[in-house]
């Protein structure tokens, strides 16, 4: 099944992607590769959430933001291919996590788009990863994640 029909079938919406808020691009197709820029999680008034995973964020709240961000990458993902159906497979995520000091939940947290990811991919939605803490991230948002996908040709 492709991937656009398994987002009509599990009722998943894409929003439109948001711009950038710096002097960067979105995304970067190079030959057959989709380069990702990093998102933070949008809530559906567009605005960030934002707060340090383990000190006031949950590691439940923190997955679902991680989710949030996954859709807002599969958003840009459409924006720049015209359809998911062009993607051949996911290769790589970074997950970065807003982390109070000794949290060490960071792949757990990942997983909320890495989960995404396979569920609108099937298996050619598993990829390799990075899930990391740090110390803050731009305007205080719990989850970064940049990705890189492979492009049929």
């Amino acid at each position: 099944m492709s991937a656009e029909m398994r987002l009509k079938e599990r009722g998943i919406v894409l929003s439109e992607p948001q711009s950038p808020s710096g002097n960067y691009l979105p995304f970067r197709l190079h030959d057959n590769t989709l380069y990702l820029s990093g998102q933070g999680p949008r809530l559906a008034d567009g605005s960030l959430r934002t707060g340090i995973v383990g000190a006031g964020v949950t590691l439940e709240e923190a997955k679902a933001d991680a989710r949030l961000v996954g859709l807002g990458l599969l958003a840009a993902a459409r924006t720049a291919l015209g359809s998911l159906d062009r993607v051949d497979y996911v290769v790589k995520l970074l997950g970065m996590v807003n982390a109070a000091p000794g949290f060490g939940h960071q792949p757990e947290v990942i997983n909320g788009c890495s989960d995404l990811f396979v569920e609108v991919f099937g298996e050619a939605g598993r990829h390799a990863r990075s899930a990391v803490g740090m110390g803050s991230l731009p305007r205080g948002i719990t989850v970064e994640i940049e990705a890189i996908f492979a492009v049929k040709k």
